[in-house]
């Protein structure tokens, strides 16, 4: 498949915005895509989720700050983060699962195992 490709990182200060791209295909429209993010020396965490069906998953302390959609005629995955603090500096990756649903994800949508294709990060850096 062809890869997927960030777009929009930089450097924001605190309580500003970003919105995060990735470019997809078709294929991955028809699955469940999520955004995960990581910092060195600690493990890749998930930050938002959208399946086939459009359903989606925030990670529970991002709720109400960002948000995950994604726009299937192009089709583009987005990531909007809002309200951005320092410990939200992480490099950002999208990730695809060949599931299309996360109701057959039994470890959650947010189980970096589930995924088959990574895109190469695009770094996030929010200063105090």
């Amino acid at each position: 498949q062809a890869p997927l490709v960030e777009h929009g990182g930089g450097s924001v200060q605190a309580g500003g915005s970003l919105r995060l791209s990735c470019v997809a295909s078709e294929y991955y429209s028809r699955h469940c895509m999520t955004w995960f993010r990581q910092v060195p020396g600690k493990e890749r965490e998930g930050v938002a989720s959208i399946d086939s069906t459009g359903f989606t998953s925030v990670a529970h302390s991002l709720r109400g700050r960002f948000s995950i959609s994604k726009d299937n005629a192009k089709p583009i995955l987005y990531l909007q983060m809002n309200n951005l603090k320092p410990e939200d500096t992480a490099m950002y990756y999208c990730a695809a699962s060949p599931l299309p649903s996360m109701a057959t994800m039994h470890d959650g949508p947010f189980a970096p195992s589930y995924y088959n294709y990574w895109g190469q990060g695009t770094q996030v850096t929010v200063s105090s």
